[in-house]
């Protein structure tokens, strides 16, 4: 595949308690596309400091692209302590600020971002300004086919503004159940919030996971549904991540969504029965 796709958002490192993992949701995506044999670029920002340096050699040991990976003097290398419930659901402990909160516009990101068929990007980098504004100047400014907007709201680092307003310059938004009940209020159904949803912001695609229940999609005026795969859960960080990253390769790939839709839920199902958010897998494997 020679399309281009740009992730942007923060990475950073994830810290259990037996050790750390390169880790941040725009990142995991970039690195599940490239296990789909996507052309995945990561745009972010580290700090000059020991666990940046480390960060970026990982990155380059797995082929990732990091020419648009920037560096800041000041601000460090974001690490993020992970805690796990007994059922393997994370939560997150997230520093700030840190380097990913001063990503800046660059010639490199302009040309990059000219010629890419898709851009993902979260929440989360946009928490504060310098970030948020580079992101949405970007937005504005570009004509990018697929503009992939995934929710993943980790309270306290969002304001309902922001959200609605990247959700209005995306045609693509992935978010979890929890997530959807957060932004779309009231008592209705899933499938009529999701309508709700798209009346408002006018989205191609919607897509809500929904954890051990698969997920239901909202394409092109049709819904979509898959009742998830059965697995022995170890830890669920970066399975939403790898379902997004099949999303978007199936879509900038003209799959029939009924298809993108099962292998999304296949490997999203594979990684949360795994340790850590890139465990590496085969189609003969999945």
């Amino acid at each position: 595949m020679d399309k281009q796709v740009l992730c942007f958002g923060e990475v950073l490192w994830d810290t259990f308690d037996d050790g750390k993992k390169v880790g941040g949701a725009p990142l995991n995506v970039a690195r599940h596309l490239l296990q789909q044999n996507a052309n995945a670029t990561m745009v972010s920002r580290i700090g000059t400091d020991e666990a940046g340096n480390e960060l970026l050699s990982v990155l380059t040991e797995n082929g990732l692209d990091i020419s648009l990976i920037q560096s800041d003097k000041d601000l460090p290398t974001c690490e993020v302590t992970v805690q796990l419930n007994g059922e393997g659901h994370a939560t997150y402990i997230i520093p700030q600020p840190v380097s990913w909160d001063n990503i800046q516009p660059t010639d490199e990101f302009t040309g990059q971002i000219e010629k890419a068929e898709a851009i993902v990007f979260g929440s989360l980098a946009c928490r504060q300004a310098e970030t948020r504004n580079t992101l949405l100047n970007m937005l504005s400014e570009y004509t990018v086919p697929l503009r992939v907007f995934d929710v993943n709201l980790r309270p306290p680092h969002f304001e309902q503004d922001t959200i609605e307003t990247l959700a209005a310059l995306s045609n693509v938004i992935k978010m979890n159940e929890d997530e959807a009940n957060m932004l779309i209020h009231g008592s209705a159904p899933l499938r009529e919030k999701m309508i709700e949803f798209h009346k408002k912001f006018h989205t191609q695609t919607i897509c809500v996971t929904r954890g051990e229940n698969g997920a239901l999609i909202w394409h092109d005026e049709e819904f979509y549904e898959h009742p998830g795969f059965k697995v022995d859960v170890v830890d669920t960080v970066g399975a939403g991540d790898s379902f997004l990253a099949t999303l978007v390769a199936g879509l900038i790939n003209n799959q029939p969504m009924p298809y993108i839709l099962e292998k999304a839920c296949k490997v999203g199902g594979f990684v949360a029965s795994q340790r850590g958010a890139n465990p590496t897998y085969t189609a003969e494997l999945l």
